[in-house]
Formats: C-alpha cells, sequence, structure tokens
C-alpha cells in the first residue's frame, strides 16, 4: 500500500513540475497596432452592362440564351429575320441568271464578230459596237452581284452578337418580337464584377485607393474569408454615404446586386493578437496557459474577434486577461 501511494506522487511531482510546459513553444505578449475594421454592405457589380442590340429591323426568329448564360465577345445570341430581304434575294437572283444569259450572249456576239471583222466581211465599226455591249452587259452583271451582296451582308447582320464577355441578366423580348435596328435584345454584365461599398461619410477620410478590405467568411459557403483592394473611392457623397470600389477575386460566381459584409479600416487601435492554437475551451470558458517561475497555470481570458496578420495568419484578438510581456505556453 505504501508503495501505492509513493507512486501517485511521483506522478503527482511530474505533473506540477511544469517540465513538459518549459519544453513546449513559448510566446510573449506584446500590444500591437492593429485596423481598427467596421462593418459595411457591399453589392457585387458588373464593372459595366452593356446592351446587345440588333443591327437590323425585322421579327426575332431565334433565341439562343437565357438569364444567366455565359457567353463570349461574338458570340451569336440571337437571330432576326426579315421577310423582305429574302424577297428582294430572290428577285436580285432572278435578275442576277438574266444578266449572266445578257453577258454570255454579248461574248458570242463579240466573238463572231471579231472574226467577221478580221476577214473584211463586216466594217470595224461593228466589233466596236459589240465591245460596247459587252461591257454593258457585264458591268450590269457586277452591278446586281454587288447589290446582291449588300442584301446578304444585311441577312448577316440578322445575326445578333454579344458586345463582351459576361453573363446574360435580362432578356428584353421574346421569340416573334418585332424589333427595329438598334433596338437592345439582352443586357450583359461584362465578366469582371467589382464590390461596391457603400460608407458612411465619417469614414470617407480613412478610406483611400488602395486599402485592404476582408470580406467575412459567413458569406462564403465553406469557404474562407476573402480579401481585396480598394481601386476608386468616388468624390461624391450620396445619401450620406461614399462609394467605393474594390476588387476581390472569386466573385463570378455571385448574383449581380448580391449583398456582401465587407470589413473596411476605420483607424488604428491597439490590440493584443496570439495565435488560435494557444487557446483551449472548456465548458464554454476560453483559457490560455501562462509561463510562470512556480510553473505554467491556465488562465480565463475572453476571446474577440479574428486578426489573421502576416506574423499570425491564424491570429485571434484577446480583449481581456493577458497583459504586456507575459509568456504564453501551446497547449
Amino acid at each position: 500500500m505504501a508503495s501505492y501511494f509513493g507512486l501517485l506522487a511521483a506522478f503527482a511531482a511530474i505533473g506540477l513540475s511544469g517540465t513538459p510546459a518549459t519544453a513546449a513553444e513559448t510566446l510573449v505578449v506584446a500590444r500591437q497596432s492593429v485596423a481598427d475594421e467596421k462593418a459595411v454592405f457591399a453589392t457585387v457589380e458588373s464593372t459595366s452592362v452593356v446592351p446587345a442590340r440588333g443591327r437590323i429591323g425585322g421579327t426575332v426568329v431565334q433565341l439562343k440564351v437565357r438569364e444567366g448564360d455565359r457567353v463570349a465577345a461574338g458570340q451569336a445570341i440571337a437571330t432576326i429575320g426579315d421577310e423582305k430581304l429574302v424577297l428582294q434575294m430572290r428577285s436580285l437572283d432572278a435578275q442576277i441568271e438574266a444578266l449572266q444569259a445578257q453577258a454570255n450572249q454579248a461574248q458570242l456576239d463579240f466573238s463572231r464578230t471579231e472574226g467577221l471583222v478580221e476577214r473584211g466581211i463586216l466594217p470595224r465599226i461593228k466589233l466596236d459596237e459589240q465591245r460596247t455591249a459587252l461591257n454593258v452587259a457585264e458591268n450590269g452583271l457586277r452591278a446586281k452581284t454587288a447589290e446582291r451582296a449588300v442584301i446578304n451582308e444585311q441577312l448577316i447582320q440578322g445575326q445578333v452578337l454579344a458586345p463582351a464577355d459576361g453573363r446574360v441578366l435580362k432578356r428584353l423580348i421574346t421569340i416573334g418580337s418585332v424589333v427595329l435596328a438598334g433596338d437592345p435584345i439582352v443586357t450583359v454584365a461584362q465578366q469582371n464584377f467589382k464590390l461596391r461599398l457603400r460608407v458612411p461619410e465619417r469614414h470617407a477620410r480613412l478610406l483611400k485607393a488602395g486599402d485592404r478590405i476582408r470580406v467575412d467568411g459567413a458569406e462564403f459557403v465553406g469557404e474562407a474569408a476573402k480579401s481585396g483592394v480598394i481601386d476608386l473611392v468616388y468624390p461624391q457623397i450620396e445619401e450620406g454615404r461614399v462609394i467605393a470600389d474594390a476588387t476581390v477575386e472569386g466573385l463570378g460566381e455571385y448574383f449581380v446586386g448580391d449583398r456582401l459584409r465587407v470589413w473596411i479600416s476605420g483607424g488604428a487601435r491597439p490590440a493584443f493578437v496570439i495565435p488560435s492554437s494557444y487557446v483551449t475551451s472548456r465548458f464554454g470558458i476560453d483559457y490560455v496557459r501562462l509561463q510562470k517561475d512556480s510553473g505554467t497555470i491556465d488562465v480565463p481570458v475572453q476571446r474577440g474577434r479574428e486578426l489573421p496578420t502576416l506574423a499570425h495568419p491564424d491570429g485571434l484578438e484577446i480583449l481581456s486577461g493577458i497583459s504586456a510581456g507575459d509568456q504564453l505556453v501551446q497547449p
């Protein structure tokens, strides 16, 4: 029995000696300046929304896209048909056939007259007359062919092309609609989406191009928080708010007009930031382990929000419970 109690005392001495803790990695707590972030709402917007317009008037006979479809610049998204152009094309085809026959006959007459003139049967003036008739027939054929090419180009322009890479926001017409030249068919949001921030004017002087912003991780399903950079701060204040545009990677999968919560810098303030791996939770209370002369002790702390920094990508702000100079031991 005595040996049993002696063994327990030995284990207790090992647990209280702090030898394993001293071998663990330690961190000296220091107060540092961090950005005083403010939460604002931003909307996902396209850099520009451009309409795809019809180049000729007529009836929409084909519509190849729906709302939300991705399109590439120059892609055919609709077809406009004009029956008058088809009738004109048929008329010109008939005229071209007739002029082709006249040109062939004029060529035969010219060749026959040329042979008779060489043998002295007909005067040379007859050859000049046949040459003139041949030139008139050929020029008439070329004129009608060019006119047919114009009508054919108008038929080709019945194809409505996407003006830029992006996504279709809205269809403005349906199949069978009658449109005029220049009427919009669909609207396309260009592919480069931006976040448009509306910041209260009291933060206007602290906001400038090049500042970094952070999109709350709760806005991304199954993803970590994302960061971006402010590109432009508009000089005009609207309804007490400053408008700014920011670039954030990976916004192409969002709906145009989607509202996201964004954290912007509202100045600087001192704070204690430590890696989240130094914090443990037991029974709903957060603890950190402090290194003391007599060993290590667990101290309850008040957890703040996440503050990732270059030194601590998993940084966590501690509001109370520690002070500058404390030595933290990683559990």
